[in-house]
């Protein structure tokens, strides 16, 4: 393992964290809010610590899959640990695993909150909650690519550890370029998601929250009833950006490259606004049938909508307690915080690209018991779907699986209801936000102990991190390789 490049990589990460932590220190000096000292101090020492790692360039920069791996777990834990300092120092959170947990769940995209009282903490500390999604949507380390060149066609492995879904491509031959061009998407929708929003009269402070939130997928709202308080255009608007930030990011590149054809020939977007549209309907009518909705048919239709897209985006965002809706309904959610997002998105889930072609698999799998001697191959987009991506797909689904079962027991071990630890559960492994019951729309996560919240906090940076990377860092066999490599580097300077 390529020790020194994963600390050099470490090290910008820090650098990046600490010029990120300038856009609190300046909400700090508009809103005349002390709290800005502490984000300048932590941001001071990341930016220190930056330095010092990275004093020293590798010699050797060309490092594999999982030197990738690793390093975007370390750097995710890293940003974490120093993007909740100041919350601990401020004392808006002064409890260190509550501290942790928000900054993950917004770092993560999750949207999970230990918070009673939003409204509470300053505009500083509100700023960074919403900008932390913005930063982990995309992934800082695509960010890292985008800017400076690593390790030349080494650092697509950075790139495949980081961004969600079943496998990773390049618009470019070269990553860097490939980077640029999805933050220049990434940048350009959030800017004009936040013109929109100042158009229905929301105030700039908070439609520069949302906006970076929904960019993000994320769902941290500075009210406490999230979205609900804000006027159907708002939340129109939230939606329909919802979607577009969850959709696979090549469909744009199509479309700004004109390739129209492509871009529409997507199989995954095809059936993602399917499901969209089909969820909605079903839950419109759910709820018109079994409530009295004040605004009838619209609200009804706005509210369904405005739900689905934001826990099938797994943003996360609420303009109802939805845990008041009718047993159909909410199942209905349950079976869409599984599906997810599209790969290649912002979004968290199994991703609707992985449901697909176990789908598919399954339904070859069929054939080939009425036609045992029949060769039938799995197509996405007209392609044939390589064999390699249907075995990743099912390890993915079965560890998923397991992960999941095993967090759901950790956390019964507390005492709360079933709904409760499984919603929990899902809700942060797929990084959709709130859950059922206590962890509903109304609720939070401080009523979980710190070992439940330490669990959850683990299953936020699987999810994020499509699992594997950060289970990497739990084999035995990859730190027993790493101390040979050291204790064989030791011995030749000893001879030499």
């Amino acid at each position: 393992m390529n020790g020194a490049m994963i600390r050099y990589i470490l090290g910008y990460v820090l650098k990046i964290e600490a010029v990120l932590m300038l856009v609190p220190c300046i909400t700090s000096l508009c809103y005349r809010e002390h709290e800005g000292i502490f984000f300048l101090g932590t941001g001071a020492a990341a930016f220190l610590l930056g330095v010092l790692m990275t004093l020293k360039k590798p010699e050797k920069t060309v490092f594999y899959l999982k030197d990738g791996c690793v390093a975007t777990s370390l750097s995710w834990i890293f940003l974490s640990v120093f993007g909740a300092l100041p919350f601990v120092l401020t004392g808006e959170i002064p409890n260190v695993i509550n501290a942790l947990f928000e900054t993950v769940s917004g770092f993560t995209t999750t949207g999970a909150s230990i918070l009673a009282n939003v409204e509470g903490l300053s505009h500083t500390a509100l700023i960074w909650r919403s900008f932390t999604h913005w930063i982990g949507g995309m992934g800082v380390l695509v960010f890292l690519l985008a800017i400076i060149p690593l390790s030349g066609g080494s650092n697509i492995n950075l790139m495949r550890a980081e961004s969600p879904g079943p496998s990773v491509g390049k618009f470019y031959p070269k990553v860097k370029n490939t980077a640029r061009i999805l933050y220049m998407i990434y940048i350009g929708m959030t800017a004009v998601m936040f013109l929109l929003l100042l158009a229905g009269h929301m105030p700039v402070f908070d439609a520069i929250c949302t906006s970076v939130g929904t960019a993000g997928t994320g769902g941290f709202g500075i009210k406490n009833e999230s979205l609900a308080s804000y006027s159907p255009y708002i939340q129109w608007v939230t939606a329909v950006f919802m979607v577009l930030f969850s959709v696979n990011f090549n469909a744009y590149y199509y479309i700004i490259y004109r390739q129209f054809k492509k871009a529409f020939q997507m199989e995954e977007v095809k059936y993602y606004l399917l499901i969209i549209l089909a969820a909605s309907l079903f839950i419109m009518g759910n709820i018109l049938c079994t409530m009295d909705i004040r605004g009838g048919v619209f609200d009804a239709l706005t509210q369904s909508v405005f739900q689905v897209t934001s826990v099938i985006s797994s943003t996360g965002f609420s303009s109802v307690d939805f845990n008041l809706w009718p047993a159909a309904s909410k199942t209905v959610l349950v079976l869409l915080m599984f599906i997810g997002a599209c790969a290649g998105s912002t979004g968290g889930g199994i991703k609707i690209s992985r449901i697909i072609i176990l789908l598919k698999t399954m339904i070859k799998e069929l054939q080939s018991y009425l036609h045992p001697k029949s060769i039938v191959k799995i197509n996405m987009e007209k392609k044939p779907v390589e064999h390699e991506v249907i075995r990743s797909t099912n390890v993915y689904f079965i560890t998923f699986m397991l992960l999941f079962a095993i967090s759901v027991f950790l956390v019964s071990l507390e005492g709360k209801d079933l709904v409760t630890n499984f919603t929990a559960v899902i809700a942060t492994l797929n990084n959709i936000g709130p859950g059922l019951s206590k962890v509903g729309p109304a609720g939070n996560f401080d009523g979980l102990g710190s070992f439940s919240k330490c669990v959850l906090i683990f299953d936020m940076l699987a999810g994020r991190l499509e699992l594997f990377p950060i289970l990497l860092l739990f084999h035995p066999v990859l730190w027993k390789e790493t101390l040979l490599a050291k204790r064989t580097a030791w011995r030749r300077k000893g001879r030499g």
